[in-house]
Parts: C-alpha cells; structure tokens; sequence
C-alpha cells in the first residue's frame, strides 16, 4: 500500500523554510542613474560646497580674543548675528558630514545598520538616503561590498579562515559575483526602507523562544521570519552585538543566542510575536516590561561599540571553537597531532592512506571492532569446531587492506576514546547523584588534551572536577582531571557525538541527536560520500555510545560488515519515511508514557539501559521537495527524541535545514551559520574497501568448514633448525644468543623485538614507531633505534643482516630469530598436521614437548606503562586457545590408553594458562569419571559450581554434570 503523503500546506508542525531566497533585483534604469547623479551632486554641495562657500564669503566667525563681560552687553548687529548663524551651519555641516561617513561605511562594510549619529534623526536619513541612490546603481561598488567586508574581517586579530568564511553573506557559495554584487546592493536598500519605516514606528523586540517542542531559534532563522530574508540576520546581529542581557552574558560572534535574550529588531520587521516599545503595557508582563525598557537603555552604547570586526569564530551561529589553555612546552623527542596523544612520527604517509592517519578516534573504534570480530571468529572456531580447527591465525590481510590495517595502527588513539568515554559517563552519573537532568550538548572540541563541551543553553556549574569555560555554555575538562575517572556502570550521555574534522588543534564532534532538526550536506557527489561514509563507520564502531541504530539511505551498502547490529541499509527514501514515521510516534508515546521530557532525563534515570538508544539516519541522496517537506516535519520533535537527520543535497537548499554544512573538493567543511571552517575528515572509497575488506576476512561466519590455514611462521623442530636467536615469549620474557644492551634504550630494544616477533609477516616503521611510542616521535629518534636494533641483532654467518625490509618497506626478522611462540605454533602443526598424524609415538612426544613450552601468561614480567600496543592485538585470546587445544589433543592422547592420570596432569597444566576454557573443564571432567572415582568427581563438580558463583554453571557443563553424576545438584544446593 502507498505510504500516504502529509500536506506541508495543511501541517502545522511543519517547520518554516530556511532556505535562502535569492532577492528580486532591479535592474538599473535611466532614472535611477539620473537619481545617482543629482545625488552624488548634492553630496558634493553639501559635503564640498557648503564649507568652501562659507570659508570665501564669511570667514572665521569667532572671536580672535576671549570676549569680555562688555563684549557680551553690548548691542547684536548684523555682523554679529551672522557669525552667530555661520557658527549654527558649520555644526550642521560636521554632523552632516558624520552622518554621510557613517553611511558610507556601512554601505562598504556589508553591515546592515549603521551606527546612529546623536541628535542627527533628519540629517541621517537625507545622507542615508543620497548614499543608496549613489550604491544602488554602482555595480562596480556594489561589487566590492563583500570583498571589503571579508578583508575587515579576515585581518583583525588572529582569527583563522574559519573567521573570514563565517562573515559571508550565508548562501551565497553557489552563486557567481554578479549575483554577489546584485545582493549587496539590495541589502543596502532593504537597510534604507526599514531605518525610513523605524523613524515613524516605535522600536521593535523579539525574545528568543525555549526549544522544547520547535526548532531552536537562530538569527537566520528570526531574520527570515520577521524580515523575509535570513541573509538580514547580520542586521539583527549589529543591533544587539555587546549589549548586555538579562542573564547578565551578551551577544558575540562566539556564543549561541539563548532563550530568555532579547533582540531589538530592524524597524521593518513584521510578525505577531514582535513586541512594540514603549507600547508594551497590555501587551507583556511587568518583568518583561521592565527588561524591554532596560535593554532599550543599552542601544546607544552597543551603537556606538559595534564594529566590523570578528570577535569569535561562529559568526553569529551556533557552534564556536573553545578557548584553549597554554600547551605545555613541548618534548623535542615527541610531537603532537591533534592537540592530543597521538602517534605523529613524521609528515611522510609512506604510503599508508591519510584519511585514516588524521582520523584516530575513528582508526580507534575500527581498530577496536575489527579486534573483536577477529577474537569473536577465534572463539566460534574453537567452541564450534568439529573434527578439527580452522587456525588460530587469522588471514594475513595484503595489499590496500594490509595497508589499512598499519594505518589504523598508527593513527588509533585509544586512549582518547577511553578518556572520552569514561568522562562523559563519569558527567552523567554526577549529575543522576545530583538529580540534575543531562544539558543538551551540541558540540564538543578534543583541544590540547582537554575536553569542552559546547552546550544548547546554560545549565549552571558543572560537577566538579567540570569547569565552566569560556562562556556558560561551556563545560570543560582538564585531560589530568578526566584520567581520574574510572569505569561506571550507567548509559552512554550522548552517544550521536560523531568527528566533523579538525580545525588547527582542535577536533570537532558534532551531536547528531541534538540537533535541532536536519543537518544537510552539499557538495560534489564524490566528497559527500567520503563524509557520509567517515560518520557512518565511526558512530558503528566508536567506543563511547552503547546500543545505536544508524539508517543509511543512498549509499553504504558495502558498510554494514562494520557493524551488523548497528549499521542498516534501505533501498529508497520510501521505506525510509515509512520507517521514521512509525518511530517517531512509538518514541512520543513512550516518553509520554515514563514522563519524560526527552531521551536525555531518560537516560538518567531507572530506564537507562533499557530505553533511548539513537537512531541517526544519514540519507546521501538529495530528496524530492515532497519527500523534504515530509522529512522536515518529521525532523521538527526529532531531538527530543533521540533521532539525528543527515541528508545530503546536490543545489545546497533543503528545507528544513537547521545546519547547513558543504565539502569542498579540497577536503574543506564549511558551515558559515555555524562559523566553522574544517578539515573535514572523509573516508574515500578506496579506504572504504580496504577497512570492509579487514572485517569480511575476520567474519565468523565465513567459511566454516575451510580448511586449517598453517601457521604464518613455521620453524625447524629438528637439532639441525636450532636458532642463532631464542626468545621466551610464553612467561618471563628471556632472549637466548644476544647480549643484553646497555643503557636506558635497552627496554625499547627488547619491546621491538617482541613485537616483530610476534608479526613474522612484517611491521611497518610507522607501526612499530607508533607502538614504542604512542604519543609521537621524530623520524631522527626512530632511525637511531633502528639501527640500534639491527646492530644488536647482528648478522648470520653469510652475512646476512637479521632485520632487514622487505619490498613493500615492513621490518621483517630473519629466520635465525625464533620465539617459543613460533615453536609451539610449529610443534602442534606438526603434531596435529605433520608427522603426528601417522604416528601416535611422535605426535604424543611433539604435543607433550610443546606443552612443556608453556611457562605463564604471554611477556608475564612486562613492566608497568609499556607494551600498551598489545591491546591492538588477539595475541591475549591466540595464546590460550592455543594452550587448551594442546591439552586437548594431549589428553585424548592419553585416554586412547585409558591413562586417565596422565589426561588430567595434561589438562591440569593447560588450566593453568587457559582456566576460562570450558573444553578443558569438560574433558576434566570425562577424565574423572574415567577414573571411577565418584568422590573426586563430586569435588571437581562442587567446584565448578563455586567458579559458576551467582552465574551458576554453564549450559552445556550442567548438560555433561548431569549425564556423569546425576546427584551433583544435591551436592550444589547442599554446598549453597
């Protein structure tokens, strides 16, 4: 059945068009040129002529002494009355003169509204007047009225880009100069009707409205609903920027506008809820009426302070860049990316993809998945397994996805993600322990270590240790603060935060879910689903959100391998409206029906972790106007209710677009209502293959009944194949045949060998850089250590050097160099693969020296802050595996004799490095039983059910307690 279709003309929940409209301009004319002349001659006659005419025929009309008290009682005579009159037309003509200056000032600057000239009501209007009728019909001026405006702009301070871009007449990127020119000089015109319209009508004010319920007010947004045109925003702007508010802040171009403020309107504007002063008594409350008439009071001053200049970075918009703290002095061993700990060893890519180098909270939260898809297939693999493993390697990825995968090793930031992670959580339960409802959060900004958020509106102090930052829509963290917060059982607080890009050394993470209606994307098609594709893999997989569902639409089928449970694609925008339509009434009624505002007190309350999770929908493709009324409406309540909207658009109009942001072929992400200027960060479709390819290779599910791969690195088992060099990896670490070096880089030299041990396909030097350490490093620290390492390796006796580098530039070990974990590998191959498997002597020796081999947990004796890149690897779920199914394969060795004794000395010491794998408990038990000992088959069984505590015992292990010992439940319930 056809979804039916709402009418925007007959909703009322439809949320105004803010679009721009372009302006209907008129063409000059014969008498309009005619108008500019008389004008431009009659500023001549004033300006000119007037002060000429009186220096020739009246002169100085002072005195040229101090006059004395007779001067003053004597008679006026008609030279004395017309000194008197000439000193009266001198003053008119400076207060002319000013007004006609100010004029043209803010004609050129782009402004809007000019300064006011006290006293100057009449003459203002007259040089306001002449001025228009001069600029109207100047293209070449006209023309020169944004690029005058932007250079004023652009220079002041040390403001960034960002700056210039914000002070654009917004919507213009698509339009040519021509058009540019064209609109400035109808703004000119439009500033002389409405100052001609304020001169006879009482001043005008709006208050900005709370945004329960309707989009959140913008200037843009006021501008086109009580002026008709969102590009007059920056008139509002001039006429209220610097006065003070009644919460005490005032309005910059760095802070949001917030309900409660009042903005003194052009006198044009029109609207019903416009107040009029001083007409106000019937009309509003003594409290407002009090704040109107003490606002009032302010406006010669923000007159006379405004100025041109930028002051912050939004522009008037709604996102701002924080104010940083001092960096601490920089290591000259170390450099910093990002204003945060990120590995940075050099500029050179050496050939790994930027895209993923520059992005490491999403390197973070791929790297991290694809660990657990690869730990989750180990896992699957060994517990579903049927006549045999499929190996415990997985496949070594090549090629563009090999060099994904190094990259996403460099770039990672996990700590980031974790201290992210951990203090938005830690904010959320201090607030629930304050029962104080979570703000709603717009932005944040990761900048030199530390953590801002930037708020809708201002919620008071933060919990300590929170601070307020720059302004009250600020809350930040100190990095040294945040690192104090530990792991805390409560919901992700905004889990929509998803990276838009940097700007310098600050990151910007933008809250879907908060937004008040939909962000719409514009730009090249090719650039727009690099950004699409950038926000979808990091809200799949970041590591500071819980349950999420994330809908794409027009693109991104190839993404969903990221995260199947999360990442859902459509077909079209008609299952998509069908969708969000019966979500968003299911999401009213239930916050209805738990008495919530929003999904933020939800998520701090008893329903936490049962209830809100986001759903975010990002649609590529451009919808038809139909289609975009239909979505806007939707979006209208949409954050309130946990939905976030991101929609691409190819002509850069969408209605209903709260935020309007643009990709730029140079990787640029403009967003001038907002003020910011990015580096955008996009993930290119060669980057997207190569990461989807990682995650299908590691996918359980694929090819179950494959064959065993052997292992990456098999070696010599014989006396002929002893090694040159022996490291003890499994326990204490311990290197045989090399001596142990001196001085402090000895640690280093004894990490990098670990991990180009533990990776015999290869490392790359930025990985192995990256891993030794993690906060960056110049490319003269790394070199040395290189070659420290290859001169304590040292060479074989052909002359070949023990490191060296393969073709693609990996750091590679020769095969002289062995670790106990390649043997182990290569003696249960050959056990199980190899010569074991046609004889039982060799294969019970092969399984039983291998065991042997097992002294502990891997690198056992690892000092304390180092060896932190092993958290990148499965080596912690490889190695027990590995262990158990040795124990495994020993015991069944045993029990084929009915040497039950000897399967559970087996098992025994394969519980000692993998005692959480239920295969060895199982066989344990089986090999009790086997021994006919009931007694000490019910204590093995009392203690299972002690490891079980308030779990209880396994499925399957109470299945197998119940076919070996039917009595063993009266043996728990008596033990309880």
């Amino acid at each position: 059945m056809p979804r039916r279709r709402t009418s925007s003309s007959s909703s009322s929940t439809a949320p105004r068009n803010r679009t721009p409209q372009p302006v209907r301009i008129q063409r000059r004319t014969f008498g309009d040129v005619v108008k500019a002349g008389l004008a431009l001659v009659a500023l001549l006659v004033l300006v000119v002529g007037v002060p000429g005419a009186l220096a020739v025929f009246i002169g100085w009309p002072l005195p040229h002494e101090v006059p004395s008290l007779q001067w003053l009682q004597s008679e006026i005579t008609v030279s004395t009355f017309l000194n008197i009159l000439t000193v009266v037309v001198w003053l008119a003509w400076a207060q002319f003169t000013a007004c006609v200056l100010v004029e043209v000032k803010a004609a050129l600057s782009g402004v809007g509204v000019p300064g006011r000239v006290p006293g100057a009501g009449p003459s203002q209007l007259l040089a306001r007047q002449l001025v228009a009728a001069l600029l109207l019909v100047g293209a070449t001026a006209a023309s020169l009225t944004p690029g005058l405006s932007q250079l004023g702009h652009g220079m002041e301070g040390n403001q960034k880009p960002a700056v210039a871009a914000a002070q654009q007449t917004p919507g213009l990127f698509a339009q040519q100069q021509e058009q540019a020119a064209d609109s400035a000089a109808a703004l000119a015109a439009q500033a002389a009707a409405h100052a001609d319209a304020k001169q006879h009508g009482d001043t005008k004010y709006y208050r900005i409205q709370p945004p329960e319920g309707r989009h959140h007010d913008s200037l843009w947004e006021i501008a086109q609903r009580h002026l008709g045109d969102g590009r007059r925003y920056k008139e509002i702007y001039e006429l209220n920027k610097d006065r003070v508010q009644p919460d005490g802040s005032k309005l910059s171009e760095a802070s949001l506008i917030r309900p409660g403020w009042i903005m003194e309107m052009p006198g044009d504007a029109r609207g019903g809820d416009l107040v009029e002063v001083p007409d106000t008594g019937a009309q509003v409350s003594p409290d407002l009426q009090q704040q109107l008439h003490d606002y009032a009071k302010t406006g010669d001053q923000a007159h006379g302070s405004a100025q041109g200049g930028a002051e912050g970075a939004s522009g008037g918009g709604q996102v701002s860049v924080p104010q940083q703290r001092p960096a601490p002095a920089p290591d000259p061993g170390h450099q910093q990316r990002d204003g945060g700990d990120i590995a940075s060893d050099s500029a050179d890519s050496f050939g790994l993809p930027e895209a993923l180098l520059t992005a490491p909270l999403l390197a973070a939260g791929l790297l991290g998945a694809l660990g657990r898809r690869r730990r989750q297939a180990l896992w699957q693999s060994a517990y579903g397994a049927v006549g045999g493993r499929r190996g415990m390697q997985p496949p070594t990825p090549t090629g563009d996805a090999a060099d994904a995968q190094d990259a996403l090793l460099v770039g990672a930031d996990p700590e980031g993600v974790r201290l992210l992670d951990r203090s938005l959580r830690g904010l959320a339960t201090q607030l629930a322990a304050e029962s104080r409802a979570l703000p709603t959060v717009y932005a944040a900004w990761l900048t030199g270590g530390d953590l801002h958020l930037q708020l809708a509106q201002p919620a008071g102090r933060p919990p300590a240790p929170w601070q307020l930052g720059q302004d009250q829509t600020f809350w930040m963290l100190a990095r040294a603060d945040g690192e104090r917060y530990d792991d805390v059982d409560t919901a992700a607080p905004f889990p929509g935060l998803v990276s838009l890009g940097t700007l310098d050394d600050s990151r910007l993470l933008l809250n879907l879910e908060a937004v008040p209606g939909i962000v719409s994307l514009s730009g090249r098609e090719a650039d727009r689903a690099a950004f699409f594709a950038s926000v979808a893999a990091e809200l799949a997989t970041n590591g500071w959100s819980d349950r999420m569902t994330i809908t794409l639409v027009g693109f991104g089928e190839n993404l969903t391998p990221l995260a199947p449970s999360r990442l859902r694609h459509l077909d079209g925008i008609d299952d998509l409206i069908e969708t969000m339509e019966a979500e968003t009434r299911q999401r009213r009624g239930a916050l209805g029906a738990a008495g919530h505002d929003s999904v933020l007190t939800g998520r701090t309350g008893p329903a936490q972790h049962t209830r809100w999770a986001p759903h975010l929908v990002l649609l590529a493709a451009q919808p038809s106007a139909e289609d975009a009324v239909t979505l806007a409406e939707l979006a209208s309540d949409a954050s309130r209710l946990g939905i976030g909207y991101l929609v691409g658009t190819e002509t850069g109009e969408l209605p209903g677009a709260s935020w309007e942001m643009e990709v730029t072929p140079e990787g640029r992400l403009l967003a001038p209502l907002l003020g910011l200027e990015l580096e955008a960060q996009l993930l290119p479709l060669p980057q997207q293959r190569a990461v989807v390819e990682l995650f299908v290779e590691a996918d359980p599910e694929r090819d179950p009944q494959g064959p065993a791969p052997a292992p990456p690195f098999l070696v010599d088992i014989s006396e002929q194949g002893r090694p040159a060099v022996y490291a003890r990896l499994v326990g204490p670490y311990e290197i045989i045949g090399l001596d142990t070096p001196d001085g402090d880089r000895s640690a280093l030299l004894h990490e990098a060998l670990a991990l180009l041990l533990l990776h015999r396909e290869g490392v790359h030097p930025r990985v192995l850089s990256s891993a030794l350490w993690p906060r960056g490093v110049t490319d003269d620290v790394r070199d040395a250590l290189l070659d420290r390492l290859r001169v304590w390796l040292g060479t074989d006796p052909d002359g070949t050097p023990r490191l060296s580098a393969d073709p693609t530039g990996r750091l590679v070990l020769a095969k002289s160099v062995v670790s106990d974990l390649d043997v182990l590998r290569s003696l249960y191959h050959e056990a199980t693969q190899g010569k074991g498997v046609d004889s039982r002597v060799v294969r019970g020796r092969l399984l039983t020296d291998a065991l042997v081999l097992v002294r502990g947990p891997l690198l056992a004796d690892r000092p304390e802050g180092r060896y932190r890149w092993l958290t990148h690897e499965i080596i912690d779920a490889q190695l027990p595996l590995l262990v158990a199914d040795i124990g495994l394969a020993l015991s069944a060795f045993h029990l084929e004799k009915d040497r039950a004794e000897k399967a559970i000395e087996a098992l025994g010491a394969a519980l000692n490095s993998a005692p959480g794998d239920e295969r060895l408990w199982h066989e344990l038990l089986r090999a009790t039983h086997a021994t006919g000992d009931v007694d000490r088959l019910r204590a093995l069984a009392a203690d299972l059910v002690a490891r079980g505590g308030a779990r209880g015992v396994p499925p399957r292990t109470e299945a197998l307690l119940d076919e070996l010992l039917p009595s063993w439940r009266g043996g728990a319930t008596a033990a309880g």
